[in-house]
């Protein structure tokens, strides 16, 4: 189960420094959700798995979640300060935007996160393509761009480094989107081949450091470009806390295992 975390850093820079109503997608384990909540924010946390929810219920009780997907949310209009979505690329991205629009309040805005390896380094490079990820540079979606629902998009990365074992690798890997939409078998040879790699390079029980990269694209939803779509019947689905809503290198990298650095570029797309 991916419990994805970022530096501290890149978790304000997504979400700003005071406290807000966040509305997170795709929230997985809650390792994100834990970071939100950790600072303060009021967290609704979805995800499309109900398992998902689950277990996030478990770890983090007081936090509202909903079983729901980015394209049917079960929010109110105008009811939240921030939408937090990462792997925005597995949604309908066009009916994503459009509910991301109707949630948020005026002066609200959306942050997304893309997150990569560097794969500078030689396993990295290895372990990328046993994930079948492609090596394009991660540019701003373009269908954010050209949405008249949000606008200038502002542009930020954030390096860190964590440190993983071979059960690690594994949850990284069964969530990546490529593998997960294998049939078990299929899924069962990449995993196979991600033990193989850990056990040529990795560290036993002391595990190796892996670098990424999170790219955090953040944009203010435009008041009123035209009349965005409404959920009627919305009031009502959103959950109570704890509840579920169902709808329908050739050696390990060096680096310092909780170090990361940032670089911050303004990008105006009109």
């Amino acid at each position: 189960m991916d419990e994805t975390t970022y530096p501290a850093v890149a978790v304000e820079w997504l979400v700003g420094p005071d406290q807000k109503s966040v509305l997170e997608i795709g929230a997985g384990a809650g390792g994100l959700t834990a970071q939100l909540v950790a600072l303060g924010h009021d967290v609704h946390a979805t995800d499309p798995s109900a398992d998902a929810i689950e277990k996030l219920n478990e770890r983090l009780p007081g936090v509202r979640t909903s079983t729901a997907t980015a394209e049917r949310l079960p929010n109110l209009d105008s009811s939240v300060d921030v939408v937090v979505c990462r792997r925005f690329s597995l949604y309908d991205e066009d009916v994503a935007l459009a509910e991301f629009a109707r949630v948020l309040r005026p002066g609200g805005h959306l942050a997304l996160v893309i997150e990569t390896h560097d794969v500078k380094i030689p396993w990295v490079r290895k372990f990328s393509r046993l994930l079948n990820r492609g090596t394009a540079p991660v540019e701003v979606p373009e269908s954010l761009v050209r949405s008249v629902q949000f606008g200038f998009v502002e542009d930020a990365q954030f390096r860190h480094w964590s440190t993983v074992d071979e059960p690690d690798l594994c949850d990284i890997t069964l969530a990546e989107p490529a593998v997960a939409s294998l049939d078990p078998h299929a899924q069962e040879r990449v995993l196979a081949e991600v033990r193989a790699l850990y056990a040529d390079y990795g560290r036993g029980r002391d595990g190796m450091q892996l670098p990424s990269i999170a790219h955090c694209f953040r944009s203010s939803v435009v008041e009123n470009p035209w009349s965005v779509p409404t959920r009627e019947g919305a009031e009502g689905e959103e959950t109570d806390p704890a509840s579920t809503d169902e709808q329908p290198a050739d050696g390990p990298g060096d680096g310092p295992a909780d170090g990361h650095d940032d670089g911050d570029l303004l990008i105006d797309f009109r």
